[in-house]
């Protein structure tokens, strides 16, 4: 039995060999592919390659890029000399990529392009004492630089042909050596709260956890799966390797993360896991075309839409439909939701999955009403992605399903989530208090809240420490009302305040390109991001979205009092994770000011921005963000 990913590897090429393809990328146009001999051969040679480089077992190997067959050579080809690998966000900025690249002792980085190289040559001063190579493959633009640490991926490979003559039957040896619990991946937390945690994920967790989530929801080998999600993202580690060498389907790799969905499109993919973010981008797109069509178009859209909505919500109650109710969603399909599958590349689906975060339950109708087995994961970094899962037939979107195979959960007395299997993390890398405050007594302490309802399945309420009380004892869930805010294709973020405040206020930002889009429709006048969210009819707008959200939250939850900030928040700026968490704490801190201003008599309030020019000047100018309110708010003075 195959213990480690190099050593499924070498078994799926002895069943397959050149018979059947393992990798597929879009390159200048055309789909390119790798059979799965090909794939192994390119693993073999680039690990003999980094061991004639000095690569030892207790070493690690950082992977900067956009996902390519090279990121999937390079953390095999690591784990197959016995070291480990991270994966870094290709849009993380310095400081962040020093931090981590420090902190995890990497020794070669592996990078995709000249943009990787030239952050490389940046810090190089900092990471020079530690980092060896730093070993790119796509080679445009880079003919001129002369660094003795630059290396060609093809030229490593040659290396470790070179070596593979000088010591034949030692990549064989050295696979079959590896260990189970021998660390695969060292993956970032999100980070909501500081510098990210380096979780130290084993063999053994993520082989485990694809064998459950396979042994639910299997995937055959002439299945496709589209991998465009960052590879540092502990969701795109599960599909693209523990169940992809588990199952043996081919992955195909879009030709730029800009022409993924047409790619998608293209390949029509059987499974599908994203985060929230991207089923609710997926979700604008379809609101803002509509908006944009005939009265023709759109009446039939609404039409079917109630025929879908209907359909899903007896499937939720497990109520068997009516023959009429059968027959009117088979026209919706042929007339309207075909097209719309088809357009979003999720036609061929069998099931889809979002985890991450929460996903607002509006989101999740509609995907159903669609036709789109869109199912809810709950896990983390730490548990290797998936602990708890929808089963198909058994879908309430205000949960996240029931414990996947081998996994126990328990709600400890102050409604924290306790989570026990094969699959949780074996601690935090050079950080042993870390470990010590999350594994304790054979569990994992997750840090959120929630419970069981009378079904068995999980509710996951928040962030334990983001659960507030407010002012009547209600419960009050920051994360709910964001998920209800986001429905609006024209919300792109927001942030909900209250706890010990009187009422419930949010910070809100626009969807540049589509409230942008409808200021065109509507002949309003705009020159920057500020400027269109201070203008009044955009305040109309989402006024519009913010009470319809509130229709049916209890009193005490609702928005009261909201403004549209003046910039994006930006992962850059640390107000966000990489996978688009909000960093509450910090935002909170950063926007003292608005959000006293918030809860305050006043209805505006002067902040000063700065603004960027093409050619790279600033400018500081003073803005007056306006604050809405609604209903009954009791401002305090």
């Amino acid at each position: 039995m195959s213990n480690t990913f190099p050593q499924l590897l070498l078994e799926k090429t002895a069943e397959f060999g050149n018979s059947r393809t393992a990798l597929r990328e879009k390159y200048h146009g055309v789909w390119q592919s790798v059979d799965w001999a090909e794939f192994e051969q390119h693993v073999r040679h680039f690990s003999q390659g980094l061991v004639s480089l000095d690569l030892d077992p207790q070493d690690t190997v950082a992977i900067i890029g956009d996902n390519r067959p090279e990121w999937i050579y390079s953390e095999l080809a690591a784990q197959a000399a016995g070291a480990k690998s991270i994966g870094i966000y290709q849009d993380a900025v310095v400081k962040e990529m020093i931090y981590i690249i420090e902190h995890a002792r990497v020794k070669f980085i592996i990078v995709e392009d000249q943009e990787q190289v030239d952050k490389v040559l940046e810090m190089w001063g900092e990471l020079k004492k530690t980092v060896h190579r730093v070993i790119y493959y796509d080679p445009k633009g880079l003919r001129n630089y002369t660094e003795e640490f630059l290396l060609f991926f093809p030229e490593v490979e040659k290396l470790g042909q070179q070596y593979e003559r000088e010591n034949p039957g030692w990549y064989q040896e050295r696979v079959a050596a590896g260990s189970a619990d021998d660390v695969a991946i060292l993956s970032t937390t999100s980070g909501t709260t500081g510098d990210p945690k380096l979780a130290m994920i084993t063999h053994r967790n993520l082989i485990s956890m694809g064998h459950n989530l396979l042994t639910l929801d299997p995937l055959e080998k002439d299945d496709r799966f589209v991998s465009f999600l960052p590879l540092a993202w502990i969701g795109e580690q599960m599909m693209s390797f523990a169940c992809f060498l588990q199952s043996g389907f081919p992955l195909h790799f879009p030709e730029a993360p800009e022409t993924a969905q047409q790619n998608i499109r293209e390949i029509g993919p059987h499974s599908m896991f994203s985060p929230p973010r991207i089923w609710e981008n997926l979700v604008s797109q379809v609101l803002v075309k509509m908006e944009d069509s005939t009265r023709l178009k759109q009446a039939m859209y609404n039409w079917a839409m109630n025929i879908g909505y209907e359909m899903a919500d007896n499937r939720f109650r497990k109520e068997k439909a009516t023959s009429v109710q059968r027959l009117k969603y088979r026209i919706a399909e042929y007339a309207v939701f075909a097209e719309i599958k088809d357009h979003l590349g999720l036609r061929h689906l069998k099931r889809a999955y979002t985890g991450g975060a929460a996903l607002g339950p509006d989101v999740f109708r509609f995907f159903h009403a669609l036709g789109v087995n869109l199912k809810q994961i709950y896990g983390q970094t730490e548990a290797s992605g998936i602990s708890v899962l929808h089963r198909d037939g058994d879908i309430k979107f205000q949960t996240v399903g029931t414990p996947v195979p081998g996994t126990e959960v328990q709600i400890a007395e102050n409604g924290e989530i306790l989570l026990k299997s094969e699959s949780i993390f074996t601690g935090y890398y050079r950080n042993e208090e870390a470990t010590q405050e999350t594994l304790k007594d054979g569990w994992m302490y997750s840090g959120d809240a929630g419970y069981f309802d009378e079904d068995g399945h999980l509710i996951v309420i928040d962030r334990a420490k983001d659960v507030m009380s407010l002012h009547d004892g209600t419960k009050f869930s920051p994360q709910f009302i964001e998920n209800k805010l986001k429905f609006s294709p024209y919300v792109r973020e927001a942030v909900v305040f209250g706890g010990d405040w009187p009422f419930v206020t949010a910070m809100i930002n626009i969807d540049m390109a589509n409230t942008g889009k409808w200021a065109e429709n509507n002949q309003i006048a705009y020159t920057t991001y500020t400027d269109l969210a201070q203008k009044p009819e955009v305040y109309a707008l989402v006024r519009k979205q913010v009470k319809t959200a509130n229709e049916d939250l209890p009193e005490a939850a609702r928005v009261k009092r909201f403004l549209l900030l003046h910039k994006e928040l930006d992962a850059d700026d640390a107000e966000l994770t990489r996978t688009r968490k909000v960093r509450r704490t910090y935002v909170a801190q950063r926007y003292d000011d608005i959000i006293s201003a918030l809860y305050s008599q006043n209805d505006y309030l002067d902040v000063d921005s700065t603004i960027t020019y093409q050619d790279g000047r600033t400018a500081t100018i003073k803005t007056r963000l306006r604050i809405e309110s609604l209903n009954s708010a009791q401002p305090s003075g």
